[in-house]
């Protein structure tokens, strides 16, 4: 069984075979959205630009579910195949196949019903809401393929097949440019097309996904394993954190859109977009080291292989910082013509996020740290641990920096929002880490002086 290499392989080779590809794949993810931000600020206009940014907490919805049951998924059926329980692994693959798809249908129905209600909700001004309404009301059909695409190319990895999810975003990508042109600037369809094009990109990356789990020999395929409800709420919760990073997200653009509206008005707006779309590049990279390391924590936990955890997580964190300094430096020096790649006709806009730049990116100093420790937490089924560091950097922390830093310090002050709540995670996950020296958070008891020193790793 190819997911055996999991536990055999040298660390360091595991790390590059893992993380890159999905480095790669989550910067490909990132851009499906960006990409419509491209060709919407360029060829439909700046409202048109803000208004996606405003539909992005939609996306979020869609996104939430998704990497709770994927990740949650993916964590507990490495753990249990580490642990020899094949049917185990097999029944919670199908049922997490099951509940994806009704949630898909679910949020369907929300966003083809709900639309202009949400579009409300969001903050979309009078002069915003049909953009914003026609965007969800797009998107929202293709939740049922989004779902179970990254939920099968996650799956892959445990089947030692890492490069499966990365084929699809490639293919993803390939297919939201191209469709992009075609219905922005060819057909003019404005940013319908643009919606268009993000949802059946994803449905194309479905199509690479599902082919591995199609092979009867795979240890995880779709014909094996019963639907079993008791796993549901061990799945669900150990991966909460990961739906906590998305709602955090939603929260956090819809805090932003609605203190810049106030602020600097549809500019505002458009300023953070194109700075939010840079950094995510970066974020999205330290997500992919985050995600590529899960399934092989995982297994090795459930082997109680603990010092080839603490070897992965010393390399991990080293690769994480290298890309929150390298973060720095772009948004310092190079954020400028990035930005004219979204807004090229406004240079109030572009002297406004240019400044903002410099402020945002001093977050991404400890941002690896906290985004590797949290996912740490989730490979191990230690869900709490992992629930309150994303809460704290994603809800608690942006929360507090938004309600007072603008008081005091107008603009610079969301801008710093992002840098305070990363700090104030730092802070949190350097507590858990002592108290991972107690029996409070350690996961279990036994090999309690290798999980020790592991633990002395983050």
């Amino acid at each position: 069984m190819q997911e055996k290499i999991l536990g055999t392989e040298k660390i360091s080779k595991l790390f590059m075979k893992f993380t890159i590809p999905a480095i790669i794949a989550m910067i490909i993810a990132s851009m499906q959205t960006i990409i419509d931000g491209i060709f919407v600020g360029r060829f439909v206009g700046e409202n048109a630009l803000a208004s996606v940014n405003i539909a992005r907490p939609f996306m979020d919805m869609i996104f939430g579910p998704t990497f709770i049951i994927a990740i949650g998924a993916m964590s507990y059926m490495g753990r249990s195949l580490g642990a020899k329980k094949i049917e185990k692994s097999q029944s919670i693959f199908r049922t997490a196949t099951l509940l994806g798809v009704g949630l898909g249908l679910l949020v369907t129905l929300i966003g083809t019903t709900l639309h202009q209600q949400l579009a409300g909700f969001l903050g979309a001004s009078p002069l915003l809401m049909g953009f914003v309404s026609t965007y969800i009301k797009t998107i929202a059909i293709f939740a049922p393929f989004i779902i179970p695409m990254f939920l099968f190319g996650f799956t892959s990895r445990l089947l030692g097949k890492p490069e499966v999810y990365l084929r699809s975003s490639i293919l993803s990508v390939i297919v939201n440019i191209s469709l992009d042109y075609l219905f922005i600037k060819e057909l003019q369809m404005g940013i319908q097309g643009a919606a268009l094009a993000t949802g059946i990109a994803y449905a194309a990356g479905l199509l690479i996904t599902i082919l591995p789990l199609l092979n009867k020999s795979n240890t995880l395929n779709l014909y094996k394993g019963h639907w079993t409800p008791s796993v549901i709420g061990p799945m669900l919760y150990n991966g909460s954190s990961e739906g906590i990073v998305s709602l955090s997200a939603a929260v956090t653009v819809y805090l932003f859109n609605r203190t810049f509206m106030a602020l600097a008005g549809e500019s505002g707006v458009a300023a953070y977009t194109t700075i939010s779309y840079i950094a995510t590049f970066g974020i999205m990279a330290i997500f992919g080291i985050s995600d590529g390391i899960t399934s092989i924590i995982s297994y090795n936990y459930g082997k109680k292989q603990f010092d080839r955890i603490n070897h992965l997580m010393k390399i991990s964190l080293r690769a994480g910082a290298v890309i929150g300094v390298a973060l720095v430096v772009i948004l310092n020096f190079y954020a400028e013509p990035m930005i004219q790649l979204f807004i090229k006709d406004n240079p109030s806009v572009v002297a406004m996020a240019t400044q903002g730049a410099s402020l945002y990116s001093l977050g991404f100093l400890i941002t690896g740290f906290n985004i590797i420790s949290s996912g740490y937490f989730t490979a191990i089924g230690n869900a709490r641990a992992s629930i309150l560091i994303a809460m704290s950097r994603g809800l608690v922390g942006i929360i507090l920096g938004i309600m007072i830093l603008p008081n005091f310090l107008g603009i610079n002050g969301i801008w710093l929002t992002v840098p305070f709540a990363e700090l104030i995670t730092f802070l949190l996950v350097n507590f858990l880490k002592r108290r991972e020296h107690t029996a409070d958070f350690a996961p279990q008891k036994a090999g309690k002086t290798r999980l020790k020193n592991l633990h002395k790793s983050i």
